[in-house]
């Protein structure tokens, strides 16, 4: 089938690249700034878009991928979705967005799917140190990227070691204030005589000590992204002052009588329960509801366990830039059957020792910690050798096992798994 001449220059018309499908994923035509990229597109026409940006024989919803093709021929909306593409630099994070085209009786027949490149506009999430392509971690990296052009705060979720920062940092980067600056604050070490005038700033003369005037971290973001890491952790006294900042959009340095205007995106971040806080009176209502307006549950390592190879190729090389070191299978494996509760900051933290320790080239299970406990249990704990039972099972079995090697304590466990306490009980019954 060839495409209709009005479609061809409806394509043509656009200035991201972009191709056009029919019902059967095949490619019928593609416009002048696609070819700029992917060169001369004649030897993919006829071919199916699944095939040629990711190498799949089948459509990418079979293939463990959200595909935007099924969202928008069930809705007749256009549908947007992050996938990772292959192009003539390599694989890249592309922005998708598919927009059925309609005949006259208003049957969907085609598909213009037009491609943003992150890179294009800010830096890729492996300038930050972010790596992965399992489903979790796309899930993540789409949320931020639909995120990243409004105003809206952002609360970003999970435990420590999962990057939390590096998420805010391509956050900022592809977000319209990348221009500007990006200021991080660790409200964990803030105490109640230092919020202010670390937030803030001060005035000459404003207590012992004030030699002179000093900006605080909120004028230090002006125009850029201010990101407030481990919020749940501000004192509930303190939480009334910034959400007096966040409310009205001004603040005063310590000792000053000079109303400042504010005008930052808010970035927030902590490993902790902020709803079950509220509910339990340690952190206020009306500060959560203000920046928790888009949260963006951040996988823990072992809800990306595909990840780990990629994680540890990109850690040695950046730890060991000057040696080829590599991970022999049983390292790998003691690695994958491990549960990581430290999440990529301990799996830096097992390379660094065992490059110290490894002679060669050649990362062995005994260049890491003698005390690196499974975190998934044997077959043998699974079930009998061979026996497949229903997922539920499984989990349920795993869930029972995963108890004893903490002592039974559940609220450790659920801690763990990145679950409530309440799921927990529900996962033993």
């Amino acid at each position: 089938m060839s495409a209709p001449s009005e479609l061809k220059s409806v394509l043509d018309a656009l200035s991201e690249p972009s191709i056009l499908i029919d019902t059967d994923y095949r490619i019928l035509a593609a416009n002048g700034a696609y070819q700029r990229v992917f060169g001369d597109p004649s030897g993919m026409l006829g071919r199916t878009c699944h095939e040629v940006s990711h190498r799949y024989d089948r459509p990418c919803d079979q293939c463990g991928e959200s595909c935007p093709r099924q969202t928008a021929l069930k809705t007749g909306e256009p549908a947007r979705v992050l996938h990772l593409h292959h192009t003539p630099r390599g694989e890249e994070y592309v922005d998708v967005e598919l927009v059925p085209i309609r005949d006259g009786d208003g049957r969907v027949v085609y598909f213009v799917e037009m491609m943003k490149f992150l890179h294009e506009v800010g830096d890729g999430p492996q300038a930050f140190g972010m790596v992965g392509r399992s489903p979790a971690f796309n899930r993540m990296l789409e949320l931020i990227n639909r995120a990243a052009p409004s105003q809206t705060p952002v609360l970003l979720l999970g435990e420590s070691g999962t990057g939390k920062e590096l998420a805010a940092q391509a956050l900022h980067s592809l977000s319209p204030r990348r221009g500007r600056p990006f200021v991080p604050v660790d409200c964990s070490g803030l105490t109640e005589s230092l919020f202010e005038s670390e937030l803030f700033g001060y005035e000459k003369g404003a207590f012992t000590g004030a030699g002179q005037r000093k900006i605080g971290l909120v004028e230090a973001a002006e125009g850029g992204t201010l990101f407030l890491d481990e919020v749940g952790d501000i004192p509930l006294a303190l939480q009334v002052k910034l959400l007096r900042l966040l409310e009205t959009g001004t603040y005063r340095r310590v000792g000053g009588v000079e109303t400042l205007r504010a005008d930052f995106r808010l970035v927030a971040a902590t490993h902790r329960g902020l709803g079950q806080m509220v509910e339990e009176g340690g952190f206020r209502r009306d500060l959560y509801y203000r920046i928790s307006a888009f949260p963006v549950p951040l996988p823990a390592l072992r809800e990306r366990r595909e990840d780990l190879p990629l994680l540890v190729e990109a850690l040695l090389a950046r730890l060991a830039p000057e040696r080829p070191v590599r991970l022999s299978k049983a390292a790998m494996d003691r690695l994958l059957a491990y549960a990581f509760p430290g999440n990529v900051r301990e799996l830096r933290n097992f390379l660094e020792r065992a490059l110290l320790l490894a002679d060669g080239d050649t990362i062995e299970p005994r260049h890491l910690p003698e005390d690196l406990a499974p975190g998934l249990p044997a077959p043998a704990q699974a079930g009998r050798p061979g026996e497949v039972v229903p997922l539920d099972e499984a989990q349920r079995r795993y869930v029972r096992w995963a108890l004893e090697q903490v002592g039974g304590d559940k609220k450790a466990l659920a801690a763990r798994l990145g679950i409530s306490e309440r799921t927990l009980y529900r996962k033993l019954a």
